[in-house]
This record gives structure tokens, C-alpha cells and sequence, in this order.
């Protein structure tokens, strides 16, 4: 493996286990994070996203788990190793942001404390050395070094967010997934932790999968795009080609259905028809077939597989067709 690459996931599928049947949520992803790189993560609720981010910090809870696959942190295969082993990993080489801080965060223990756990447990470090270095964290992402008294209720939305990066940032991992950081927070603060991110990012020189459903955030942060459906990968690119010439069907439909001011007169917004299919019976072949308006029989009947197209990575049988047509013109018929 190259030293360059610092994660690498081989055909991980996890599964739910309820009354209902078996739910697929991430059913055969693999891809390559390079040091330093960004890869996006979008795609509609329940496709997988936060699911595939839970499958890599080994923190999927009941009824799921990891059924298959291998992941590769700097080389080392972590699904092979005990879980006191792996506790040594988490957050020391790979920790995440999760995406709702209020509820990461425990209400009756001051932020501070909260903050320095991690250090204490992986650094064997007093209480006092520990919070003297949470005081050097929060500095770093724009806190008053007080602020590690206070407990969460006393903090607002953007600050909480902000410890919750110190948290995930504290033992300088390699890898951070960030998992909807800036949702229920004001326009404003989202560009400040957005801001803040990238800054650490350099200064650390970390690696990041940012999940999300906005588009336009990975546009201001990502190398690279990962469009996930189905809990499956559809395409990975470039984020300037997935935003001016999209591949696959489903990434057309995203990148037609985002306003624009040019976009701005028309009466109705493009949405993509029809509904993800149930993940505990999902189609035979191309997940996206139902939905998709260039659909062929082999769609219905042969699952695709992620294969290279110019830069680009894309799972889709008439991938070389479809591949020059505009998005909107790609849709014109549907939204007619």
C-alpha cells in the first residue's frame, strides 16, 4: 500500500438485524483517503453515510454490525484486531465529530473534563497536565480557555460544536470523519466551523470524510466527492466534475435539483421522482434503476460495478453514454 494512503476500505457492507428483515444500509463500499485529502460524502437520508463513518470507528450499534469487508488505517487492518486494541486506535488515529453536539456531549460533566478523558486514558497523563493542554485545544478552535468549566446547557450551539472538534482533534489522529458538523446551526456559524476545519486540517495535516447532505459545503472543503445511494457508492470524483460534468444519473439528479439564481425564475424546483428503494429487499441491479429515465433491462437485473471513467469512479452499465449529456438537459424530460 502506498504511503500515501492512509485509509483504505475494501467491500465493507454493514447490516441491521431487525424483526422486519435484514436492513443492507451499507452493502459493499470500497474506496482509498489519501493524507491530507477530503473526501465528501452525500446522497439522501438513509444511504448509508453515517452508517459507513459508525462501520469505521467500530461503533455501529444493535441490532447492526460490520458483516464483511476490510479497512486498512495506515496499513494496519482494524477489523482484525480485539476491541481493547482498537480502543487504543480510536481517537488516537481515527475519531469523528458527531453530528449532533449537544447529544455527544454529557450534560452533567463540565466540557473541560469531557475533553480530557480522551487525553488521560491515551496519554497517561494527570487530570491537571490534561486540562492544561484542553485549555491549548480550545484555544486552537476559537474558545476561551474558561469555557472548560462550563457545562454544555451554558454553551450555544456553535460553542458546543467547537468542543466537540477539540474532542475529536485532541490526540491529533490522521483521519477525522466529520459527520453533518454544521447541521442546526445559523449560516454564520457554519462558515466559521467550516472555516475552522480547514484550518486544522492544515495545521495538523489530518485527513477527512465530511458527511452531509449540502452540496455546497463540499464544494468549499472537499477533495474529492463521494456520491453514495442505497448504501452503495454511485460515483467518486473530483468535487469540479462532480459539480460540471456528473456521470452517473443520480448525480445529475442532485446536481440539477440544487437552486441556482439562474434557476431562480423557474415556477417549480427539480426534485428527482420516486422514492429510494426499502433496503431490506433493494432492487436486483442498479439500486437507482426505478428511478432512473435511461434505465435498460440489464439496469433491473445486473448490479453495476464502481469502475474508472476518465478521473472519475462510477457505477452505472451506460456510464460511457450518458456520460457528456448536461445534467439538466440529462432530466429535461422528467421535469416536462
Amino acid at each position: 500500500m502506498s504511503n500515501d494512503i492512509v485509509l483504505d476500505v475494501r467491500n465493507i457492507k454493514t447490516y441491521y438485524f431487525t424483526r422486519r428483515g435484514v436492513v443492507k444500509a451499507v452493502d459493499g463500499v470500497s474506496f482509498q483517503l489519501r493524507r491530507g485529502e477530503t473526501i465528501g460524502i452525500v446522497g439522501e437520508s438513509g444511504c448509508g453515510k453515517s452508517t459507513l463513518g459508525f462501520s469505521l470507528m467500530r461503533l455501529v450499534p444493535p441490532p447492526g454490525r460490520v458483516v464483511e469487508g476490510e479497512v486498512y488505517l495506515e496499513g494496519e487492518e482494524v477489523f482484525k484486531i480485539g476491541d481493547e486494541a482498537f480502543r487504543r486506535v480510536r481517537w488516537k488515529k481515527i475519531s469523528m465529530i458527531f453530528q449532533s453536539a449537544m447529544n455527544a456531549l454529557n450534560p452533567v460533566i463540565p466540557v473541560g473534563d469531557q475533553v480530557a478523558e480522551a487525553i488521560m486514558l491515551h496519554e497517561k497523563v494527570p487530570r491537571e497536565e490534561a486540562l492544561e493542554m484542553v485549555k491549548e485545544l480550545f484555544y486552537a478552535v476559537g474558545l476561551e480557555p474558561t469555557v472548560i468549566e462550563r457545562y454544555p446547557h451554558q454553551l450555544s450551539g456553535g460553542m458546543k460544536q467547537r468542543v466537540v472538534i477539540a474532542m475529536a482533534i485532541a490526540l491529533r489522529p490522521t483521519i477525522v470523519i466529520a459527520d453533518e458538523p454544521t447541521t442546526a446551526l445559523d449560516v454564520t456559524i457554519q462558515a466559521q466551523i467550516l472555516e475552522l476545519l480547514k484550518v486544522l486540517q492544515r495545521r495538523y495535516g489530518m485527513s477527512m470524510l465530511y458527511i452531509t447532505h449540502d452540496l455546497a459545503l463540499e464544494a468549499e472543503i472537499a477533495h474529492r466527492v463521494m456520491v453514495m445511494y442505497a448504501g452503495q457508492i454511485m460515483e467518486l470524483a473530483d468535487v469540479n466534475d462532480i459539480f460540471y460534468n456528473p456521470i452517473h444519473p443520480y448525480t445529475k439528479g442532485l446536481i440539477a435539483a440544487v437552486p441556482t439564481v439562474s434557476r431562480a425564475k423557474e415556477k417549480k424546483l427539480f426534485s428527482i421522482p420516486g422514492q429510494p428503494p426499502d433496503l431490506i429487499n433493494p432492487p436486483k441491479g442498479c439500486p437507482f434503476a426505478p428511478r432512473c429515465p435511461f434505465a435498460k433491462d440489464v439496469c433491473w437485473n445486473v448490479r453495476p460495478k464502481l469502475l474508472k471513467l476518465n478521473n472519475a469512479y462510477v457505477a452505472c452499465h451506460f456510464a460511457e453514454e450518458v456520460k457528456d449529456i448536461p445534467a439538466e438537459e440529462f432530466w429535461k424530460a422528467v421535469k416536462e
